[in-house]
């Protein structure tokens, strides 16, 4: 399972004991693979400050995982087609995400340890926030352009009777710069081209004799040229339609489609320009943001805990990794059974939900005994 729990428990002999027992509890039943999460001792500070960090803390939380998760999601969207390979861009400090927060190790070189814990703090909201920006700058250049070139290249969809022509006709399918004659584009049914050929000289007077000729097809249809006087244009086409064969709106202007075919040459090259730097960024910028999301959680993990066991600080944190999902059940109740001796009225109310406590609110699902936090990476899978 892509999915961690990370607790904490104080360091003292009786609760030593039982992260002990939970160790071989877990591991018997086969409930989820456990290591020590090591974090530094840092600077306290005031138990105000502390409370202030906590709630901090907690918003700093949800945008790096949300930041993280929309770079997931921007790195399989640039990679399209090859979008199953996006796993490969996603890693931390070169590893896989499982591999890293199972062995991770507080950077001190990025985050001293020795700084007072909401310098620490500001730091890495400063550079979170600052890849935020720059992941907007640079999704928003990319999808503009990528979103110029589907259009363009939309227009070269579909069927005869809506996609652009300028890719398919040439200058020599048309009778130009003529004062009284004009090439006309008309769309003609598969079944109905032998009645075409018979017939399209004389849906009107004035049609050029032997005029016609086949362009392209779809499945549906056939696109033929056909030339003729100007001033017979409307009743050539009156007459078309009442045999089934529809005009093709239509003026070649030999400038506009070269505009067209370049632009589209153009918007190529450019995305293939920006599609490997951008890449590279989002590899080596989601890899900043994981990295930061996990000391956030050890940051996280280091507060809550002076907070609930108080100081002075002395704490051991677990990693656990839940074997499957259907044995998060059984593993919430073993440690709420070892860590009642924590918070006795809360851990009852855990373990009884028919236990009415009078005053006393809680949810399975918002209060531990523990300390707890959940870390969450099938979304990135």
């Amino acid at each position: 399972m892509s999915e961690f729990w990370l607790i904490s428990a104080p360091g003292d002999r009786e609760n030593l004991q039982a992260l002990e027992r939970m160790n071989t509890v877990t591991s018997k039943a086969n409930l989820s693979y456990n290591t020590k999460f090591a974090i530094p001792d840092f600077k306290v500070g005031t138990l105000d400050s502390l409370v202030g960090l906590s709630d901090e803390l907690g918003k700093l939380d949800t945008f790096a995982e949300s930041l993280i998760r929309r770079m997931a999601q921007s790195v399989v969207e640039v990679m399209e087609d090859s979008k199953g390979k996006a796993q490969e861009h996603l890693l931390a400090n070169g590893v896989d995400l499982t591999s890293f927060v199972t062995h991770f190790e507080w950077d001190m070189a990025k985050y001293p340890a020795k700084q007072p814990l909401v310098s620490v703090v500001d730091t890495i909201a400063k550079q979170l926030a600052q890849i935020e920006t720059d992941l907007k700058s640079r999704t928003a250049a990319y999808n503009t352009l990528k979103t110029n070139l589907e259009n363009l290249e939309k227009k070269s969809m579909g069927n005869l009777f809506t996609r652009t022509l300028s890719d398919i006709v040439s200058k020599e399918d048309f009778v130009l710069d003529s004062e009284y004659l004009v090439t006309l584009l008309v769309i003609v049914p598969k079944p109905n081209y032998s009645q075409w050929q018979k017939t399209y000289e004389s849906l009107s007077d004035m049609v050029v004799p032997r005029s016609t000729k086949l362009i392209t097809e779809d499945k549906e249809g056939g696109l033929f040229t056909v030339t003729l006087f100007r001033k017979v244009i409307e009743d050539f086409k009156s007459k078309a339609r009442e045999n089934k064969f529809t005009v093709r709106e239509f003026y070649y202007d030999e400038k506009e489609i070269k505009r067209e075919r370049e632009e589209m040459a153009r918007l190529l090259s450019d995305k293939k320009q920006q599609y490997g730097p951008l890449l590279r960024w989002l590899k080596v910028n989601f890899s900043e943001a994981f990295i930061a999301w996990i000391h956030i959680k050890a940051l996280r993990v280091f507060v809550e805990s002076v907070l609930r066991y108080g100081l002075p600080v002395n704490f051991q944190a677990v990693l656990l990794q839940p074997h499957k999902k259907s044995s998060a059940k059984r593993l919430r109740e073993v440690l709420n059974s070892v860590f009642r001796h924590l918070d006795e009225v809360a851990a009852t109310s855990i373990l009884d939900a028919s236990v009415e406590i009078p005053g006393l609110q809680l949810s399975n699902q918002d209060y531990f005994p523990y300390v707890y936090f959940h870390i969450d990476l099938s979304l990135l899978d």
